[in-house]
């Protein structure tokens, strides 16, 4: 028993890197002060209305970034758009409404397309950090329409991994999900096969470095680490993979880092 108990010690301190990559679940024990989480949660919010932006792509920190493979930052990625919100008083206003894809608490391997507020979705924050891409006036309309349509929700693939490979529908995650909808908005096609040739032809992603070894006991530790649906090379979206691909395309209005006190480039 005593052997057994070291090897699972062994495993977890292994692939703890990886394990840290995973983040797009809904928001259980908060780690910051909720009242703390609503002011920053208000201050992206009027960043992003007072640059006009009826939709933006906006990331949150739910891991440590010690903990993160090197080049990755955030952990989860949704689409905010600017809508007429219900207020905490019941009354109506206008904010921003949170499109996200959330793995199930019950079952890490399944997600679901959930909507929230700007708050909820800092709720399970490390830190006050996000980064947060501004696409195009033009593209702006077209991302409105395709979350308005039945091909936001049939470009959701339910069968989740944390390292899903963008270059095929095997599995997916919160942030290729976010490119299938931005391939779909940017090239007018709500064709899948359409969606998955644009990403082979003109997405770069983000390559983990991660052995053998790590890639046998990450599946072991939870299906949702599975990489069978890669290669020899580790290679998933991310927020610094979108944005890049955004900006290469002429995609891109803004593109920027968030804290409490600054806002930087990214």
């Amino acid at each position: 028993m005593t052997r057994f108990i070291k090897l699972c010690a062994a495993i977890a301190i292994l692939i703890s890197p990886v394990v840290a990559t995973a983040g797009s679940s809904a928001a259980g024990k908060p780690i910051l002060p909720a009242a703390e989480v609503a002011i920053f949660a208000d201050r992206v919010q009027q960043d992003l209305a007072a640059r006009g932006a009826s939709i933006a792509i906006v990331s949150c920190m739910g891991r440590d970034p010690a903990q993160m493979p090197n080049g990755i930052l955030y952990t989860h990625v949704a689409f905010w758009v600017y809508a007429q919100i219900t207020l905490a008083d019941g009354s109506r206003g206008q904010g921003y409404r949170v499109y996200n894809l959330y793995q199930r608490t019950d079952d890490r391997t399944v997600s679901d397309l959930v909507q929230d507020s700007p708050a909820a979705f800092f709720a399970g924050a490390q830190r006050f950090d996000t980064g947060v891409i501004i696409p195009k006036p033009a593209l702006q309309r077209k991302l409105l329409a395709v979350l308005n349509s039945s091909t936001y929700a049939a470009l959701h693939n339910p069968r989740y991994s944390v390292l899903s490979n963008p270059r095929n529908g095997m599995f997916q995650n919160c942030t290729e999900h976010t490119l299938d909808v931005l391939m779909a908005a940017a090239y007018g096609t709500s064709d899948p096969n359409q969606i998955q040739a644009n990403i082979i032809a003109y997405f770069d992603p983000q390559v983990i470095s991660i052995g053998g070894l790590k890639r046998t006991f990450a599946t072991l530790a939870s299906e949702a680490l599975t990489t069978q649906d890669h290669g020899s090379v580790v290679a998933t979206t991310t927020f610094g993979s979108l944005a890049r691909f955004m900006q290469k395309y002429g995609l891109a209005a803004e593109v920027y880092r968030r804290t409490p006190s600054t806002i930087s480039r990214f």
